[in-house]
């Protein structure tokens, strides 16, 4: 401790050092939380990216096989949008 400066002085430096501390120490936690985050994050993305192309995969399939029920669909979305447009002309 320094003789020169005020007990006061002392202590109110003493605190905010150690305050100062203790934020230091906060954010570097903070940071390598932060960090392993984004690295079980990357883990885990791939899996889900992979299990979503599967299903677009068989749903292109799906659509190769039986391009009688798409050329169905096409046509019912055409005959509900002509519905739509004559009702919003009433």
């Amino acid at each position: 401790m320094d003789d020169e400066k005020p007990i006061l002085e002392q202590a109110a430096d003493a605190m905010s050092s150690a305050a100062n501390a203790t934020t230091d120490t906060a954010n570097t936690v903070v940071k390598k939380v932060r960090k392993a985050r984004r690295k079980v994050a990357k883990k885990m993305t791939p899996k889900k990216k992979v299990a979503k192309k599967s299903k677009k995969a068989a749903k292109k399939s799906a659509a190769k096989k039986s391009p009688k029920k798409a050329g169905k669909k096409a046509g019912k979305k055409a005959t509900t949008k002509k519905k739509k447009a004559r009702k919003s002309k009433r």
